[in-house]
């Protein structure tokens, strides 16, 4: 075979990704590249001469084996010598498998299929084993690892934020708790999804003519034919099987980069020199900037969301790929090809962010510093009011934060000196409700923070037994 320099490639994936992504992709072109492609072409032929051999060759223990061994003597070089003849995919396979029978087995082959019965069998075969296989592995890799994080961190004091601004004390491991229930919850919709490809056996326009000549009974001899490669037949199909299965598992996988970009989004802004709540590491001979050597720029938090911003638009190809003229068109043809594209991209990037977690430093004090930039607390001072009975509380605390604002007292001295009433009725009420005094709770603003470490720990054990349960689905 022709050895091509890996530079002269076209796709980034091909070269830059790869080079990074070595193993990985490795394992994916097991299942999506055009070898794969090929290989699995021969396995859905395979199981159909041996849907014929049982049913019409008394189940001939020889061609059985004859066609066992098509697999190994079956290269991708010979079909594209066959196809520069044929100028068809399929009936170049055809014609290539026939040179490898006994004569006895040549004109059962592919005989009552069509070419998308073949087609989309093995598409949906391929992309069944590199989700289950590899993607739904590498994302519970992931998954284990925001677990991890959010269950040592229930307890680490943070600032929740919300509009880029200061809001009320959480934890960091609530606010990691936030991206295992998330992807969590896609991760178990992938599974599902993966597991609901579909293949065909139902002919040129899916209606069993040929099928029915050849079987009495083909919704039967279908199943059979899918059986043996681990798939469900088509609720109904035409020429092609209902787009909507492997569309469904696509926007899934969407969704799933949506989320970790949006995760490799807020680690980029923790970042940020004047937050700095986490690090990425740093190799020691790492560079962070051309011209500025003390740079250490969140690359790879932004590589991901880069990753993500060249890929996520092709949701738009997915749902065009839905509509096919006339049952069947071939404006699918190319778009299609690129499903393998999608799925290799968003692999590197589940990948690298795998890599950066588990390399994620936490600067919990920080985190500490950024949470006494708070001050007062606002918002309990608000509810504590309310609850005391003082039905203008928010406004009485609105006007007090306005005065801190101007005058640089915090908002503690100003209902104290100011308000002494409201105050008492603040001390009042912490001292029964948390059994705290007031001036304790002020100058500790962690202990303001709601359920936020339970809820963290509840979610990191949730998924844990989730993550363990998908994978022992993925294994059988």
């Amino acid at each position: 075979m022709e050895r091509r320099d890996l530079f002269l490639n076209l796709s980034p994936l091909d070269h830059r990704y790869w080079l990074a992504n070595q193993s990985l992709f490795d394992q994916l072109s097991e299942y999506l590249s055009e070898r794969a492609a090929i290989v699995y072409m021969v396995r859905a032929e395979a199981s159909l001469l041996r849907t014929h051999i049982r049913s019409h060759l008394k189940n001939d223990e020889t061609l059985i084996q004859a066609v066992d061994s098509l697999e190994s003597l079956i290269s991708p070089e010979e079909i594209i010598a066959e196809e520069k003849t044929t100028q068809h995919q399929v009936r170049a396979l055809v014609n290539v498998i026939q040179k490898h029978l006994p004569n006895k087995l040549k004109n059962w082959v592919h005989l009552g299929a069509t070419s998308v019965d073949i087609l989309d069998t093995a598409m949906a075969m391929r992309v069944r084993d590199a989700m289950r296989l590899t993607v739904l592995p590498l994302l519970l890799d992931l998954l284990d690892i925001l677990i991890h994080v959010s269950a040592a961190h229930a307890d680490t004091p943070q600032a929740g934020r919300t509009h880029g601004q200061l809001a009320v004390p959480i934890t960091f491991g609530f606010a990691i708790a936030e991206y295992v229930s998330r992807l969590g919850q896609s991760i178990v919709e992938l599974e599902k999804r993966s597991a609901e490809l579909r293949g065909k056996l139902s002919g040129a326009v899916g209606a069993y003519n040929a099928t029915s000549l050849i079987s009495k009974n083909p919704e039967s001899m279908e199943e059979e034919y899918l059986e043996n490669l681990g798939l469900r037949r088509a609720e109904y199909s035409n020429q092609m099987v209902e787009p909507e299965h492997m569309l469904r598992l696509l926007l899934e996988l969407n969704t799933a980069f949506g989320i970790i970009a949006n995760l490799a989004d807020d680690l980029r802004h923790l970042q940020r020199s004047e937050i700095g709540e986490v690090i990425e590491t740093f190799g020691s001979g790492q560079v962070g900037s051309s011209t500025m050597p003390q740079k250490r720029n969140p690359w790879n938090s932004e590589h991901v969301k880069s990753l993500w911003k060249a890929f996520m638009p092709r949701v738009m190809t997915f749902f065009m790929d839905q509509i096919s003229e006339h049952q069947r068109d071939l404006t699918n043809s190319a778009s299609n090809r690129f499903i393998t594209d999608y799925i290799a991209g968003f692999s590197a990037a589940v990948l690298r962010m795998k890599r950066i977690l588990k390399a994620l430093k936490v600067q919990s004090g920080r985190m500490k510093e950024n949470l006494a930039r708070l001050g007062d607390l606002a918002e309990p001072t608000y509810v504590l009011l309310a609850l005391s009975g003082y039905d203008d509380g928010h406004e009485l605390v609105r006007k007090a934060t306005l005065e801190a604002d101007d005058s640089g007292k915090s908002l503690r001295d100003i209902l104290k000196n100011e308000n002494p009433d409201a105050w008492q009725s603040i001390t009042l009420k912490l001292k029964s409700i948390l059994g705290v005094e007031a001036d304790t709770f002020y100058e500790h603003p962690e202990r303001y923070s709601g359920l936020a470490a339970r809820r963290a720990q509840q979610i990191a054990d949730r998924y844990k037994r989730i993550s363990q349960n998908i994978r022992k689905k993925c294994a059988q």
